[in-house]
């Protein structure tokens, strides 16, 4: 078998986390109510994970995606970033890549108006974050908002980026993305596009029947054309490697940062399905993950191996071929072997640490911590449930079995060693 990373051209990576987009939204996990033509060519020409978990909010995930290190050693107030971490972009930096990120910043002075105010001003800048450009909705002067989908405000490098009359934000951040990769297709690069789509407000899109009349009023109607969108989107990006003659050498992975809108139901096969963003059941922290590394040999197209957001970081060094440097904290695993057909040593478990305390609703969060395998699921108060069964999570166990008993004990035990490290 060939090994990818003997090649002597390294590998480009891009990266793409969709904002409030279940894995009930695509066909390819059985949804009914979306079409996602392209983002089913993904997972059919690459490797398509059914066990991928997020955090059941963004900057829990983004955190987490972005430092590869679960939430408790990291975390510091909705919407803010540690200034004092290391990122996905510092790293590749370091690996010798340009680096560039597009879409949805929001990891600095997040401020609406009930947030206390010490935090704004405060967390990470997207200069200071490791990338060399960017094209961000929520960035700079956060206090300005603004849309984030019809005449959108974007700031990037030089300042507010002045050109966005008539347009539609994710048109936009798309456009910068593929320009980005053509003027580096002779070197090494990395792009992370969080997305905003499909985040509320529910705004048209340019495919919506309002477009036109109503494209700054929003309708959860409009769930359904944001999520086609998106997939329009992805194969925009798609075709445009293809047309740069980039595809063979760049992986791209998508991911949804967490469950769908709650105001969202969708048919997951014959039975509807709602969407649990910002609730800790599957229904907001199960989530998308697809990856296509254009002809590179692959794994199984459909892996039920555990991933969770952690293991990016990881698994960007594994390509990139090189290592952390020494002493560096990553609690994440590479799934590069999955991706390239070579045995795997894939996770036993998944951890979260959740207290996302935003500006807004604190009454209705506290503390959670839980681990979990394919199938059993224990929080740190005992509960325990067979997600087999129970993916809501309305039945706790009551009496144990011996495979109960035996699942509660391994489980424990890694939450023991977990609240040890904090």
């Amino acid at each position: 078998m060939k090994c990818v990373m003997a090649e002597q051209r390294k590998q480009n990576i891009i990266l793409i986390l969709a904002d409030d987009l279940g894995y009930e939204c695509l066909s390819c996990y059985g949804g009914k109510s979306y079409n996602t033509p392209n983002l089913d060519a993904m997972a059919a020409s690459g490797t398509q994970f059914t066990h991928a978990y997020a955090l059941p909010l963004c900057t829990p995930t983004r955190v987490q995606i972005m430092t590869g290190k679960y939430n408790f050693r990291n975390w510091k107030a909705f919407g803010i970033l540690d200034p004092n971490e290391k990122t996905l972009g510092h790293y590749m930096q370091h690996a010798g890549y340009k680096t560039c990120i597009t879409g949805k910043w929001q990891l600095w002075s997040y401020n609406p108006p009930d947030f206390e105010p010490e935090w704004r001003g405060q967390g990470m800048l997207p200069e200071n974050a490791g990338f060399d450009e960017y094209f961000l909705w929520h960035a700079g002067h956060t206090e300005d908002k603004g849309s984030r989908y019809a005449d959108p405000l974007i700031f990037d490098n030089n300042g507010f980026h002045r050109d966005t009359k008539g347009r539609y934000g994710p048109d936009l951040y798309a456009e910068y993305l593929l320009d980005f990769a053509k003027r580096h297709q002779d070197q090494p690069f990395f792009i992370y596009y969080p997305m905003v789509l499909t985040h509320g407000p529910f705004m048209p899109t340019p495919d919506s029947p309002g477009w036109i009349r109503d494209r700054q009023k929003g309708d959860v109607k409009n769930f359904k054309y944001m999520v086609e969108y998106t997939d329009k989107i992805i194969g925009r990006i798609m075709e445009g490697l293809d047309n740069l003659g980039l595809r063979d050498n760049t992986l791209v992975m998508f991911i949804g940062d967490n469950g769908s809108p709650t105001e969202v139901v969708s048919m997951l096969g014959d039975r509807p399905f709602r969407g649990g963003k910002g609730k800790s059941t599957d229904a907001g922290t199960r989530v998308p993950l697809v990856a296509s590394w254009g002809n590179h040999e692959t794994g199984t197209n459909v892996c039920d191996d555990l991933v969770d957001c952690s293991d990016f970081l990881p698994t960007m060094m594994a390509v990139v071929g090189t290592s952390l440097p020494s002493g560096t904290i990553c609690d994440g695993r590479s799934f590069l072997p999955q991706l390239v057909g070579k045995r795997p040593n894939p996770r036993k478990w998944i951890y979260a640490w959740h207290y996302p305390l935003p500006g807004w609703a604190k009454e209705g969060y506290r503390l959670q911590e839980w681990a979990q395998d394919q199938t059993w699921k224990l929080y740190d108060d005992g509960r325990l449930y067979n997600l087999e069964i129970d993916e809501l999570e309305g039945y706790p166990i009551e009496e144990d079995t011996e495979v109960s008993k035996a699942a509660r004990k391994n489980l424990q035990s890694v939450l023991n060693h977990m609240k040890q490290q904090q």
